[in-house]
C-alpha cells in the first residue's frame, strides 16, 4: 500500500489557508505543510470515491462554467492558487492530492468532461513513479486519460506538464524522464496535445533541482516554483 497525501487534508488546507503574496505567507505555508503531513494509506481507485463525490456535490450546489479551463491531477495542482496566478482566466481546479495518473483517467468522466472544457491542464505521474509504477505504465495511463477526455470532447486541448524534478525524488528522476519522453512522443503524434517541459526550468547550473523552488518537504513548490509553471503554461491557455 502506497503512502499518499490525503486529498481532504489538502482541500481543508486550501479552505483555511490562502496562498497569497502578502505578509502572512510564511505562516500560511507552515500551516499548510502540517496539513500535508496528514498522509495515510488509501485503497487504490475506490479510495478517492468520497472526494470525487465531494466535487460532484459542489458542482450541484454551484455549477462551474462550461467551456473554460480545467486543471486536474495531484497535489501540485491542488496547491496551485489558480485565481492568483491566472487572474484573467476562468479556471476550475479539480486536483486531488496524492493521486496518480490512473486516477485522473479513472475519474475524468466525472470531474473533467462534465464541464466541456476547451482546455485541460494535467499534472500527474510524480506519485506513480515514486510508488514504483513503471514509466511505461505511466505513459499508458496518460493515453487512457486522453481517450477519456478527447473521446467525447475531440475539440478539447490537453496541456500536460512534465513530471518535475524535485529534491525529495531526485533519485528516481531518470525514470520520470523516461515517462516524460514517452508522453512527449505521444503528444507529438496526436493533435490537440501539448507537452510542457518544466524540467530544465527547475534545474540549477549544477544540473540538480533548485532548492528555492521547494518548501521544506523537498517535493511541493514555493511561489517561485509556481511562477515558473505559470509562465510555462500561460502561452498555451489562449
Amino acid at each position: 500500500m502506497k503512502q499518499l497525501i490525503h486529498p481532504r487534508a489538502l482541500r481543508r488546507a486550501q479552505g483555511v489557508v490562502s496562498l497569497p503574496n502578502h505578509a502572512g505567507n510564511r505562516c500560511s505555508t507552515a500551516l499548510l505543510l502540517v496539513l500535508l503531513a496528514l498522509a495515510y494509506p488509501l485503497a487504490q481507485g475506490s479510495g478517492w470515491e468520497p472526494d470525487i463525490r465531494d466535487f460532484e456535490a459542489q458542482d450541484r450546489k454551484n455549477p462551474p462554467p462550461q467551456h473554460e479551463i480545467v486543471f486536474v491531477g495531484s497535489s501540485s495542482i491542488v496547491l496551485w492558487n489558480l485565481r492568483e496566478y491566472f487572474p484573467n482566466l476562468i479556471t476550475i481546479n479539480r486536483g486531488f492530492g496524492g493521486s496518480e495518473l490512473a486516477d485522473s483517467a479513472r475519474y475524468a468522466d466525472r470531474i473533467v468532461t462534465p464541464y466541456k472544457p476547451r482546455i485541460v491542464v494535467l499534472y500527474a505521474g510524480d506519485n506513480d513513479i515514486a510508488g514504483g509504477t513503471s514509466p511505461e505504465r505511466v505513459a499508458s495511463n496518460f493515453e487512457q486519460f486522453v481517450q477519456k477526455v478527447q473521446g467525447p470532447l475531440p475539440q478539447t486541448r490537453i496541456i500536460v506538464i512534465s513530471i518535475k524534478p524535485s529534491l525529495l525524488r531526485w533519485s528516481v528522476f531518470d525514470k520520470m524522464q523516461s515517462a516524460n519522453a514517452m508522453i512527449r512522443a505521444y503528444c507529438s503524434n496526436h493533435p490537440g496535445l501539448t507537452f510542457v517541459d518544466v524540467g530544465p526550468l527547475m534545474l540549477g547550473a549544477n544540473g540538480k533541482p533548485r532548492p528555492e523552488l521547494f518548501v521544506s518537504d523537498g517535493l511541493h513548490m514555493t511561489p517561485a516554483g509556481y511562477r515558473i509553471w505559470t509562465a510555462a503554461v500561460l502561452p498555451y491557455l489562449k
